[in-house]
């Protein structure tokens, strides 16, 4: 049987540096909370129930937020270091065997791939421990690494604590671990208090395990900027960039063109198909899903939106919560508000507004437009100014168009009513009641034309 594997999130913290009111690990970064990015990498190698979040500060809003990953949760009641953190799923039935990934909660560049070569560097090296290093030209703040004459890992000093001699060391800690869980649970409960902070340090782990006759070995990476942690906003801001070139980049390589990709933003969970173009400028946000062979104009805003293949978003639209058939066009300048439905080769044109709103396939809003509220069939047009009055001050009515119906220019439709197939509506009317099918609904008042009556109000000056 294969040994099994499970993951140790540390997700407590407060973040003071990051100076916010928030716990960090609800910052997001590439569209996602950083925790979130962190979850996602350990499942690259456990499944979500043998992953653990350890969590402290603002534990219910943290919980609340990733809950959905089907993760578990264990609470550290205060904050009292790393090893504390790690302490708290002492007796977890999901970490009592195999070996255990002890992640950060605040490092959302950490691949699932360098997790995967850990662990199998943990194995190949039969170790009871194995850490992620890499080398800093400037190791300054960070924990560095010392080594015996054979190259394994006997300690881990500290920067407040280095010697002269050591100071120089380039190689640091990431914190990042893979323990055999056999091993970890007696060293844990060997750590003592670090005498200037009370706090347990899992920094102290190695030597723990060397002065056992067990061996730690460390897993070097080449990029330290995928192993470090979010400290400031400003860092923040570095590895949203970070991930969303990821994001265009894998997108581009699956066949997905997108144009002045350094300008675009993509959110983790954002789904495109092959042979789609992206404009300059889109931001596709949320959980959108793209089909294959659609078209993106430039500045569209696109969040938690369905665009089934071919479809059209012409340039600065906005949607959300919107879906879009094979081949229905918006824009440009259009706005689909939340519940918006555009069927197959149905056409949104531009400052025309929909908002839980069934437009139906082939139907036609081209200009000007407001639709709430409303189901349009088949082949309907719609002229411009329409606008459907769908609020009466206390409620929200419902308009009904049928096949094939055609509506004038600036007409007013006052919910609730519908509009009967194949029935036209002149323009400029104002419409409260029902129109039959195959009829004709005018409401307007009748026009005067007084002859002369211009010319006389100038002569009166």
């Amino acid at each position: 049987m294969s040994i099994p594997v499970s993951a140790i999130i540390l997700a407590a913290g407060l973040g003071t540096r990051m100076r916010s009111k928030m716990a960090k690990v609800l910052h997001r970064a590439g569209g996602a909370h950083l925790l979130e990015h962190v979850i996602g990498a350990a499942r690259g190698v456990a499944p979500p129930d043998r992953i653990t979040a350890v969590i402290g500060h603002q534990a219910d809003r943290v919980r609340a937020a990733v809950e959905n990953h089907g993760i578990q949760f264990a609470v550290q009641r205060e904050q009292l270091g790393t090893g504390d953190a790690v302490s708290a799923c002492r007796g977890l039935p999901q970490h009592a065997e195999g070996r255990v990934i002890v992640l950060y909660g605040d490092c959302p560049l950490l691949r699932p791939e360098t997790i995967q070569g850990l662990l199998e560097h943990h194995i190949e090296e039969g170790c009871a421990a194995t850490l992620i290093t890499t080398h800093l030209d400037d190791p300054t703040g960070y924990g560095r690494i010392y080594r015996d004459g054979a190259g394994r890992v006997v300690r881990i000093v500290e920067e407040k604590a280095c010697l002269p001699e050591e100071k120089p060391l380039k190689e640091i800690n990431s914190g990042i671990y893979c323990f055999e869980a056999e091993a970890l649970w007696p060293a844990l409960a060997a750590l003592r208090p670090n005498p200037a902070s009370g706090e347990y340090y899992l920094t102290d782990i190695p030597e723990i395990l060397a002065k056992t006759g067990l061996k730690t070995a460390a897993y070097t990476v080449d990029d330290p900027h995928e192993i470090l942690g979010i400290n400031t906003r400003v860092e923040l801001a570095e590895v949203d960039r970070v991930l969303r070139a990821r994001r265009t980049r894998e997108l581009m390589l699956s066949g997905v063109t997108i144009e002045q990709p350094e300008t675009v933003r993509i959110d983790a969970g954002v789904e495109v198909g092959m042979d789609t173009v992206i404009g300059p400028f889109v931001q596709l946000r949320g959980h959108t899903r793209v089909g294959e062979g659609c078209s993106i104009g430039a500045c569209a805003i696109i969040e938690n939106c369905g665009l089934e293949d071919g479809a059209t978003v012409e340039a600065f639209c906005v949607m959300v919560d919107s879906r879009l058939a094979a081949g229905a066009s918006v824009g440009p300048f259009a706005r689909l508000r939340p519940g918006a439905f555009v069927d197959e080769q149905a056409q949104v044109g531009n400052f025309v507004e929909l908002k839980k709103t069934h437009l139906g396939p082939g139907s036609k809003a081209m200009h000007l437009s407001y639709l709430g509220d409303s189901t349009i069939g088949r082949n309907v047009n719609i002229g411009a100014g329409t606008i459907t009055c769908n609020y009466d001050g206390k409620g929200k009515h419902p308009t009904t168009i049928r096949d094939r119906a055609f509506v004038g220019s600036n007409s007013t439709l006052v919910a609730p009513v519908e509009i009967g197939e194949g029935s036209y509506i002149g323009a400029g009317s104002v419409i409260t009641k029902p129109v039959p099918a195959d009829a004709l609904g005018i409401g307007r008042g009748q026009q005067f034309v007084k002859e002369d009556w211009a010319k006389h109000r100038r002569e009166k000056g």
